[in-house]
């Protein structure tokens, strides 16, 4: 079982920056994807970037060039740079992991943090 909790998220200005991160209880080396979803309020949740443990990643076109996802193994953690933030992204920001058994996928999520964008 793994547990993540997710930290960074705030109030922040348009055009600012923020750094979420998502620490994982245990070792995340067994982790095949690791992925960040947002949900806005009145909207679906929807994935915002992949990464997996090739070092393959994707991002939605709407934060591709702003948002970068990383990972640090030896802390077990997995980050969200987010650049020149806009109001639309703001949303409650989720850190998904999925581990695949060689029978199914099973997915961990974290408690979700908010991000607010506003002037």
């Amino acid at each position: 079982q793994v547990q993540l909790v997710e930290s960074g998220g705030g109030l922040v200005q348009p055009g600012g920056s923020l750094r979420l991160s998502c620490a994982a209880s245990g070792s995340i080396r067994s982790i095949d994807v690791m992925c960040w979803y947002r949900q806005a309020p009145g909207k679906q949740r929807e994935v915002v970037t992949t990464l997996t443990s090739a070092g393959s990643t994707y991002y939605a076109e709407a934060v591709k060039g702003r948002f970068t996802i990383s990972r640090d193994n030896a802390k077990n953690t997995v980050y969200l740079q987010m650049n020149s933030l806009k109001p639309e992204d703001t949303a409650v920001y989720y850190c998904n992991f999925r581990r695949y058994t060689g029978i199914r996928w099973t997915d961990y999520w974290g408690q979700g943090t908010q991000v607010t964008v506003s002037s």
